[in-house]
């Protein structure tokens, strides 16, 4: 046995809009050979039929396990199980506020407060707009426990052909933090390389 990270990250699905940020990532994710631990909230469920007509048997066969709301007794639940961290995508002011407080009343804000506590990578990639102060106050205050705020905004100056494209290239950002190579970010190289035309983003 060797003292390497396990290539395992927890993907938390929450109920604000954009979730096709959290489903793009378990495909990104799949892709580069990384197990994954999906837990979904209940409203988040509601969301995938909605914007994507997305079932719950068909978002499972994304992941590699995938951890009911409600079992706050799951693996993931436990610092000892080892992960790279936690990326909730898209994260709700509800989520989020759960976490900043160390109200773990599911899986979801339990996950994270373990992933918080064991000093790992918790990404939060809030989608709300606009901000009032207790919104603002609370991503600080997240910040100051360690986590990361990363707001899905798209990165324009990668010439995007598509809204797939800026969907890719925030969840790739994001995925970076984890040290995880997706493929679906275009890398800057410089304004020389971006008027040849063969330039990636920041």
């Amino acid at each position: 046995m060797t003292g390497a990270k396990p290539q395992r990250i927890i993907v938390g699905i929450s109920g604000a809009s954009g979730a096709i940020y959290g489903v793009r990532a378990l495909d990104l994710l799949k892709a580069a050979g990384v197990e994954t631990h999906l837990v979904v909230t209940r409203s988040a469920h509601l969301t995938l039929s909605q914007e994507l007509g997305l079932t719950p048997a068909a978002l499972a066969e994304k992941a590699t396990v995938v951890h009911n709301v409600a079992d706050v007794g799951a693996s993931i639940s436990s610092g000892s199980f080892r992960t790279l961290g936690m990326l909730i995508a898209p994260c709700s002011v509800r989520t989020m506020s759960e976490i900043a407080t160390g109200v773990t009343s599911s899986l979801m804000s339990r996950a994270a407060d373990v992933v918080l506590k064991e000093r790992r990578k918790l990404v939060l990639m809030v989608r709300e707009t606009p901000l009032h102060l207790g919104h603002l106050r609370t991503m600080t205050a997240l910040s100051e426990m360690g986590a990361i705020i990363v707001p899905p905004v798209p990165a324009f100056y990668a010439l995007p052909a598509s809204l797939m494209d800026m969907v890719d290239h925030s969840v790739g950002r994001a995925l970076d933090l984890f040290d995880i190579e997706t493929g679906s970010v275009r890398r800057w190289a410089g304004m020389a390389a971006a008027r040849r035309g063969d330039s990636g983003s920041p």
